[in-house]
Formats: C-alpha cells, sequence, structure tokens
C-alpha cells in the first residue's frame, strides 16, 4: 500500500458521468485534488478544466498518464479503452479506478487485475452504488437476517428507447464491437454487481439476449438465470424495447421480502409477518462522493474499499456467462 496522503488525480474522459458523477468528488474528499483532465478533443478537455478549475488539460492520453505531477488515473472512457489505459497506468506506477463495466470480456478484467497486483496497487472499479447508503442498509438487513436465510433474488428492469436509439443516432452504449448486449452491459452491471454485494458471488450464470427492435447492432432484450455459491438462486430480465419503465428487485427471505429499486428514487420495503421497514433512497451530490470518499480511506489505510478488481471483475466474468450462448 503506498504512503502517500496526497492524491493528484488525472481523468481520461470528460462525457457525462465525469461531468456531473464523479469528477466533482474527487475536489471535494479531503487527500485528494483534481490536477488533469484528457479528452481526444483539446478544445473539449480545456473547457472542463476551465469550468471546474483544473490546471490541465490533454488530447492525449498517454501524456497525462506520464505526468509526474499526476500520481493517480480515473478511466471514464467508454468499456472498449479500459483494458489498454489500465494497463498503461500500472506500468506507470499510479493508483488508478477505472468505470463499469471494468472492461470488455473477464479476460481483459483478469489481465488489468495482474497487473496491478504485480505492482502492489490498488484498482477500484466505480460501481459505486456498493457505497450508497440504501445499499448498505439492505445489505445489513441481511447480515442480521431480518427475512430469515434468502432463498432468491429477482430483478425486473425494462424501459422504451430513447429519442437517440429512435434516431439511430450513434452511441456507445448500442454499439456491439463496444458493447455486445448494449444498455445491458451499462445498466445491468450495476445491479448483477450490486447482486454480488448482497449476497456473495455466482457460481453459475446462464442467458439468453436478442435484437428485438433492429435499431441498433447490440442487443436490446437479455434474460438470465442465476446459481450464487450460498445456494440462493436469481433470475432477472432486461428490455430496451418496452412501452413502459419498471426497475423493481425482489429479495425472498425464509420469512419475508425486501423490494427495492436499483436506480430509481424509491424507498427500500423490509416486509415480514410482524414488522414492515422502509429506508429512503438518499443520494447524495455528487453520486460518487461516498465512493471517492471510500478510495481515500482505503488508500489511508483505515477501511477495506468495497468495489475493487476482484469484484468488479466478477461482474464481468457473470456478464459473459449470460451472454456465452448468445453469440
Amino acid at each position: 500500500m503506498h504512503k502517500t496522503t496526497h492524491y493528484r488525480w488525472g481523468i481520461i474522459g470528460c462525457g457525462d458521468v465525469c461531468e456531473i458523477k464523479s469528477a466533482p468528488a474527487y475536489q471535494q474528499v479531503a487527500g485528494f485534488e483534481l490536477l488533469a483532465v484528457m479528452s481526444r478533443s483539446l478544445a473539449k478537455a480545456q473547457d472542463f478544466a476551465q469550468r471546474h478549475g483544473v490546471p490541465k488539460a490533454y488530447d492525449n492520453a498517454q501524456a497525462l498518464i506520464n505526468d509526474p505531477d499526476i500520481n493517480a488515473v480515473y478511466i471514464a472512457t467508454p468499456p472498449d479503452s479500459h483494458h489498454e489505459y489500465a494497463l498503461q497506468v500500472a506500468q506507470a506506477g499510479k493508483v488508478c479506478c477505472v468505470e463499469k463495466p471494468m472492461a470488455l470480456d473477464f479476460k481483459q478484467c483478469v489481465e488489468m487485475q495482474q497487473a496491478f497486483e504485480l505492482q502492489g496497487l490498488p484498482l477500484f472499479v466505480a460501481y459505486y452504488r456498493r457505497s450508497l447508503p440504501v445499499f448498505n442498509q439492505i445489505k445489513q438487513w441481511l447480515i442480521d437476517e431480518e427475512i430469515g436465510q434468502v432463498r432468491h433474488i429477482d430483478w425486473q428492469y425494462i424501459r422504451p428507447p430513447s429519442d437517440i436509439d429512435l434516431s439511430r443516432t450513434a452511441n456507445w452504449r448500442t454499439q456491439k464491437e463496444i458493447a455486445k448486449a448494449g444498455y445491458f452491459e451499462d445498466i445491468a452491471s450495476h445491479g448483477l454487481d450490486l447482486m454480488t454485494f448482497l449476497l456473495g458471488k455466482v457460481k453459475q450464470a446462464q442467458g439468453v439476449a436478442s435484437n428485438q427492435q433492429g435499431l441498433y447492432s447490440a442487443y436490446d432484450a437479455v434474460a438470465a438465470s442465476l446459481l450464487f455459491e450460498s445456494g440462493v438462486t436469481g433470475t432477472g430480465h432486461w428490455n430496451f424495447a418496452a412501452s413502459s419503465q419498471v426497475d423493481k428487485v425482489l429479495i425472498i427471505g425464509q420469512h419475508g421480502q425486501i423490494s427495492f429499486s436499483i436506480f430509481d428514487e424509491i424507498p427500500a420495503e423490509l416486509t415480514t409477518a410482524d414488522k414492515y421497514i422502509t429506508q429512503a433512497m438518499l443520494k447524495n451530490s455528487p453520486i460518487q462522493g461516498d465512493f471517492v470518499q471510500a478510495m481515500a480511506e482505503h488508500l489511508n489505510g483505515l477501511t477495506t474499499h468495497p468495489s475493487m478488481a476482484q469484484s468488479g471483475a466478477h461482474t464481468n466474468w457473470v456478464m459473459d456467462e449470460i451472454l456465452s450462448q448468445a453469440e
């Protein structure tokens, strides 16, 4: 573990996630400083830097990674570049956080994980829902066996196509060469990762996928079944060609159930024969604030971060298994 107490971050990618969800958090956490940003468009990087008070702007990722003033790098690009950039960051001997999903497939994830392990460096993966209070409360309910032993988990996520989809406008989330299952890999990865956070590792997964609308090259419908190492079973279906929007998770237990949403701001509910408890879906602004704070605590040896390379890679393995028969 590095003994550094001050981390000067460079961010590769200046998209919406960085703009709203993450970059401000790196400026708010004690011991963290946002020193540089990079975009393939220098004008875009300079605009971001000016608006956010960031000293340096780059249009070359390697130049940012090799900047001697930077000792930590956040990779906030689409997943097809995560593997390449992460290996460069490891080679440069710097701390790294990579956006989710961790990479294009499990094999790439393992190579990334091994590269940082060889350097004795941490690799964080931005599954920030593991750090949100509501999901930690749900995890505590499960630890306390508030609903008895867990039997099954089910997640239903459906939504209509967006205006961008209908216009057939280019979007990395719908390009099969970047995300073969489209929005599933962007959206479902969050929930699948959260399932393993709550219930432990998956030992068996299978699924089917289809392109039902023909609006883009990636799949727009996926259904899956899971078996966790604990013996808990799981199911999920994700459809991006529906008429309405639903986001509901149900955990069925021996003595009750827990229902909640992954993305919608509705309370989580715990129901048994003799109790009914709710937990508000409170989200700090920026939403990655708790996640980034937890990174600082990990780097200072105070806690172990909940989302690192091993768990991020496992989530990719689950997705690979689900999609393995849909080639």
